[in-house]
């Protein structure tokens, strides 16, 4: 009885990651930093090749979608993904191929109020 009922109070959590890493995921391989966006905390660490700061919302969304212009997205491919013991921080890593050349992509999100928001996002060259 107390499997299951740990059961029912973790599994929304674990099915809300899935749903963001699923929604974060297209967002990258399509290229759109608006959908994205939607998954940033109020701050963001923004690392883009050696340039890396942190940035409000808007300007997280800005640095990417700069990004995305100059390197135009083909796919994202989910390589890793985990979370933390507590379950309060989620993290993936994946490759991201565009029109010119292969990124290792970084994510790290935090819960935050009942929502697992990106709080860190690297895109490496590889």
């Amino acid at each position: 009885m107390k499997q299951l009922l740990l059961f029912l109070m973790v599994a929304p959590t674990f099915m809300a990651v899935n749903t963001n890493l699923a929604g974060i995921s297209k967002a990258l391989g399509d290229g759109d930093a608006t959908a994205l966006g939607n998954y940033f905390d109020d701050s963001v660490e923004v690392a883009i090749l050696e340039q890396e700061d942190f940035y409000n919302k808007t300007q997280a969304v800005e640095k990417v979608r700069a990004f995305f212009q100059s390197h135009q997205p083909r796919s994202f491919n989910q390589i890793h993904k985990g979370s933390s013991q507590s379950s309060d921080s989620q993290y993936c890593i994946g490759d991201l191929v565009t029109a010119d050349a292969k990124y290792r992509v970084y994510i790290y999100m935090k819960n935050v109020d009942g929502k697992t928001l990106i709080q860190e996002l690297r895109f490496n060259k590889e």
